[in-house]
């Protein structure tokens, strides 16, 4: 067993014990009463949880230890805010809880600066999938989360993309013994894709503001290609009216565009 052995800011992971539901839930009782030591042999029984969950980022930071107390501060929050009530098992009320707290640190630490409106909305997030999770229900969509916030859904996309970690162009992602494989060799010259997706959702966000009326004949005059007569014709108003309606939308969305 030493070979399994696993040292860890002073704690040998080997010797750490798992605690069944059962003895979770006496802990639990035993710590609303007033038991001064339940809550320590709680964080004691769930450290192999946290460390289940770090395995995913042993890539991502140089000092293990540092993310460890991460993770059992996560854990700690999910002791003192589990409620027996809700008929979750623990571990699914606490792996969002002890994600959360990683991904924070993560981010708080990235070696990339990001603002602190777009880190507030990234934060806001990660807590709303978390609750969803607590709660068993589904992940809420991108569009869910930016009507929760009253944002755009562009920007949360964009405080979402802003928590991963760079990587770098010179990391090797294949080698068969032969050539390596860098991740440059990877990537196809066309910048504008990145950037593509930026405008579509910014765009689509700026269309969005419009009223009904508008949109209808935006997308009659530049996606399916209409004349202004035509669509005059359809809404049964004047072509000048068109126009002005047309024109209107442009300037509209000009305004917030620029």
């Amino acid at each position: 067993m030493a070979r399994h052995k696993v040292e860890i800011v002073n704690v040998n992971t080997a010797d750490i014990k798992v605690l069944n539901n059962e003895e979770m839930r006496a802990l639990f009782v035993k710590m609303q009463e007033g038991d001064p030591f339940a809550r320590e042999d709680l964080v004691a029984g769930n450290l192999k949880l946290v460390l289940s969950i770090l395995r995913k980022f042993h890539n991502r930071v140089e000092n293990m230890d540092d993310l460890f107390q991460v993770g059992c501060v996560g854990l700690l929050k999910a002791i003192d805010n589990f409620d027996l009530s809700h008929e979750v098992k623990f571990s699914t009320y606490a792996v969002p809880m002890i994600l959360g707290e990683v991904r924070r640190y993560l981010r708080d630490n990235s070696s990339i600066r990001i603002s602190r409106s777009l880190k507030d909305i990234a934060y806001k997030s990660l807590k709303m999938k978390e609750e969803a999770i607590a709660r068993g229900l589904p992940d809420p969509s991108i569009e869910e989360v930016s009507a929760a916030l009253g944002v755009s859904v562009y920007d949360v996309v964009n405080a979402m993309d802003s928590l991963r970690e760079p990587v770098s162009m010179n990391e090797a992602i294949y080698n068969d013994g032969g050539d390596t494989i860098y991740l440059y060799d990877q990537i196809e010259d066309k910048r504008a894709n990145g950037e593509d997706m930026q405008i579509r959702l910014a765009l689509q966000d700026a269309i969005d503001t419009l009223n009904d009326r508008e949109q209808h004949i935006l997308d009659e005059r530049f996606i399916v290609g209409k004349t202004q007569m035509e669509i005059a014709d359809e809404l049964m108003i004047s072509q000048a009216q068109v126009s002005r309606l047309e024109k209107c939308a442009i300037t509209k969305l000009k305004k917030i565009l620029k």
